[in-house]
């Protein structure tokens, strides 16, 4: 039986996604996620323009949370700020693991042209996790727990996902001077 429309979409995502985080964005070719979807690279064609716009398909889930994320942080400040920051980041790090690895693998090139509409947003993060604080001690903190947590969701640790979630944001809250052990 014939794969429907919509069904070759989401399998040509699911192939490009896994080979993107095994092979990077520029070692993956179209025709090997058309090959891995089962299907030929004319009907990839007709699914997406470009492996760009795979990606971009592939990051909008990730830009849309991440969006929702910064709007729950506008109002806050402190102690507040921060909690709710590293919460929400590390929330959504995990549920997007592979995406935020091949954006990693992928920065600086991919950056501009998938992650739309949420420019800026690494600042006003770095901002929230700051506590709104303008000292740098604070500044370089927020910089390293972002970091770490950015880093740390995209590595192959083969550890619990309930304790990798509580120990990330343990971690970045004791980086970012709000922690308490």
């Amino acid at each position: 039986m014939a794969r429907s429309s919509t069904a070759l979409h989401g399998q040509l995502l699911d192939s490009a996604l896994r080979l993107f985080a095994q092979h990077g964005f520029r070692g993956t070719s179209l025709q090997t996620i058309a090959s891995d979807a089962g299907c030929s690279k004319a009907s990839l064609l007709y699914h997406f323009s470009s492996k760009e716009a795979i990606l971009t398909e592939l990051l909008t889930p990730v830009g849309r949370e991440a969006a929702e994320l910064d709007a729950r942080l506008t109002d806050l400040d402190g102690t507040d700020a921060a909690v709710t920051a590293v919460t929400g980041f590390v929330d959504v790090a995990l549920r997007f693991r592979r995406e935020l690895k091949v954006l990693f693998d992928t920065l600086p090139e991919s950056r501009p042209m998938a992650v739309s509409g949420i420019e800026g947003i690494d600042d006003r993060l770095v901002d929230a996790l700051a506590g709104r604080s303008p000292d740098p001690r604070q500044r370089v903190a927020a910089y390293m727990a972002l970091g770490g947590m950015f880093v740390t969701s995209a590595a192959d640790l083969h550890v619990n996902e309930e304790l990798l979630r509580e120990e990330m944001i343990r971690s970045a809250l004791r980086t970012l001077g709000r922690g308490s052990d």
